[in-house]
């Protein structure tokens, strides 16, 4: 299965809670990385699109989803928003 996505594709990149403390990178090859706080990396695995739906897999197996509404996501009762660059 080809889990590429292209790298133009508008969630692709740092998405951040309000104060910093969570940040998700959503990278073009289908992974992620989750760091928490100075924790880096503290979580990592696959996820996968549906139009406005993320589907995540993290590599101890645990799953969890969200949603992009407006250009934020909503995440297992996070609100993550797209890091400037």
């Amino acid at each position: 299965m080809n889990t590429q996505i292209n790298t133009s594709h508008p969630y692709i990149g740092m998405w951040v809670t309000e104060d910093g403390y969570i940040r998700h990178e959503l990278l073009p090859n289908g992974r992620y990385d989750e760091a928490r706080g100075n924790r880096k990396s503290a979580y990592q695995g696959s996820y996968t699109l549906a139009g406005d739906h993320i589907e995540y897999v993290d590599d101890t197996g645990f799953t969890a989803d969200g949603d992009f509404i407006d250009g934020v996501l909503y995440h297992a009762g996070m609100v993550l928003y797209r890091e400037n660059q």
